[in-house]
């Protein structure tokens, strides 16, 4: 990373800043110069039909992609071209689309995986306690195959995972991707939780109902560039056009 970033809240900045952020894969521009600020404690949703660029983004915060031109920031810091695994060493906490969990290992031996690559400082047991405590479900599961659960159970085995490393910012790619309506309702009331606990939440989703009801905030994603960005009310009925699925 360009400097030294202690993993901090409270700093007055934004948890996460994408300034004027460009990226591309190979010869082929996918973000256009974007702006997006997380700020602390908040969620921010950003919203947009498929291949609008809403993973790009996703990619660019967490490390997974650097930035052909503009920059990240973390609480302030510029991090732009920091790898993922040292955005995770200062909070930055990516679940990927399609869940992101260890199929061949069971709910206990994920949870634990979580705890080192994080360098954990709570016993197993403590860790386990609180995931269970979270998701009673999986603590019913606890020595099943990860591999083996219902789509959903492995989106809360995902999250799990990620608030096991105490995130100071938490990425959700399509969180409610395959999974029925109740489920998603389950899952995204644990992201509120969590956010009232501090944690700073960008949510991308393609379909806005989803997680409209628990956003402070979110943007509008089309071709590459965000369009329009406020909080939802600000927004109105752009949020429930077609291709946002309203």
């Amino acid at each position: 990373m360009s400097e030294r970033v202690e993993r901090t809240r409270n700093t007055g900045e934004p948890a996460l800043e994408l300034r004027g952020v460009h990226a591309a894969y190979g010869g082929i521009e996918v973000l256009h110069g974007i702006d997006l600020a997380v700020p602390e404690g908040a969620v921010v949703a950003l919203l947009g039909a498929n291949g609008a660029g809403k993973s790009t983004a996703v990619k660019v915060a967490a490390g997974l992609l650097a930035p052909t031109a503009g920059s990240v920031r973390v609480a302030g810091h510029d991090v732009t071209g920091a790898a993922a695994h040292d955005l995770a060493r200062i909070g930055v906490c990516t679940i990927p689309e399609g869940r992101g969990v260890f199929p061949n290992l069971t709910v206990r031996e994920n949870l634990w995986m979580a705890t080192q690559v994080a360098a954990v400082t709570s016993g197993l047991g403590a860790v386990e306690a609180t995931a269970f405590e979270r998701f009673p479900q999986l603590g019913e599961r606890r020595a099943q195959l990860a591999g083996t659960l219902s789509g959903g159970e492995q989106q809360m085995l995902a999250l799990a995972r990620a608030l096991v490393t105490d995130p100071a910012v938490l990425l959700l790619d399509e969180l409610s991707m395959g999974l029925a309506p109740i489920v998603v309702q389950r899952l995204y009331e644990i992201v509120a939780q969590v956010a009232r606990e501090g944690i700073s939440i960008l949510v991308v989703e393609q379909f806005a109902q989803a997680v409209l009801g628990i956003a402070d905030r979110a943007a509008i994603m089309v071709n590459g560039e965000i369009t329009r960005a406020g909080t939802p009310s600000e927004l109105g009925s752009e949020l429930s056009s077609a291709y946002l699925g309203g």
